[in-house]
């Protein structure tokens, strides 16, 4: 997949900036930050470094996820930020189009995630040593013999929204990783991150910022 890397070239979009804070709607398809290889060189953080010089990484979204995402303009923004994702004191939503429709309204799912080493950088469910993962959802509407859901992930691990999904028999479409068959036939991976609320570095405002869904 890498070999076929040809990310959008959407112009930067910005949702909010201020002294200490930017946030941008990165696009499906481009990579947060720069992979090994001159190949895998564009991504967001540059192109945001390159508008916005002194911005400093705080978070990421999978290459193929869209939204909301936040940077630092201070090493003092960074460091509050951080640790705000780092004791889950962030609240982030997400919105997936999923594969078949859940019986259930709303629900949570509570399945530790690892690595799956051989198959590098797909994580697997393994509740002997997987790091705890849980995820809200809810329901929004049903297309076809599909569902809009919104995600909330209460803790942050690698592709956790996507194998949870999977695991519960309703993987996000266009999934390269994690679907199969026609679920997996859509132009691009149904997940987005849809908004973000944090408190800001300087005085502890609480802040949302939100991106609608493109799909």
């Amino acid at each position: 997949m890498d070999t076929d890397y040809a990310p959008p070239q959407d112009p930067l979009v910005v949702l909010h900036e201020d002294a200490e804070v930017l946030v941008v709607d990165k696009p499906s398809g481009l990579l947060s930050v720069p992979g090994k290889g001159a190949h895998l060189s564009d991504c967001l953080l540059a192109r945001v470094q390159a508008a916005f010089p002194d911005a400093l990484l705080v978070h990421r979204l999978d290459r193929d996820t869209s939204g909301v995402m936040i940077f630092a303009l201070t090493p003092h923004a960074q460091r509050h930020l951080g640790l705000q994702f780092e004791k889950r004191m962030t609240r982030k939503t997400y919105v997936a189009r999923v594969w078949g429709v859940p019986e259930e309204k709303t629900g949570t799912v509570d399945l530790p995630l690892i690595v799956d080493w051989p198959n590098r950088p797909l994580q697997k469910v393994d509740f002997e040593q997987g790091r705890p993962a849980r995820t809200d959802w809810r329901l929004l509407k049903t297309e076809g013999g599909t569902a809009r859901l919104r995600l909330m992930p209460l803790t942050g691990r690698s592709h956790q929204l996507r194998v949870h999904m999977r695991e519960i028999g309703h993987p996000i479409l266009g999934d390269p990783f994690y679907s199969e068959g026609p679920a997996r036939d859509f132009p691009r991976l149904m997940l987005h991150s849809e908004e973000l609320r944090f408190k800001h570095p300087q005085g502890g405002r609480s802040m949302k910022l939100r991106a609608p869904a493109p799909f």
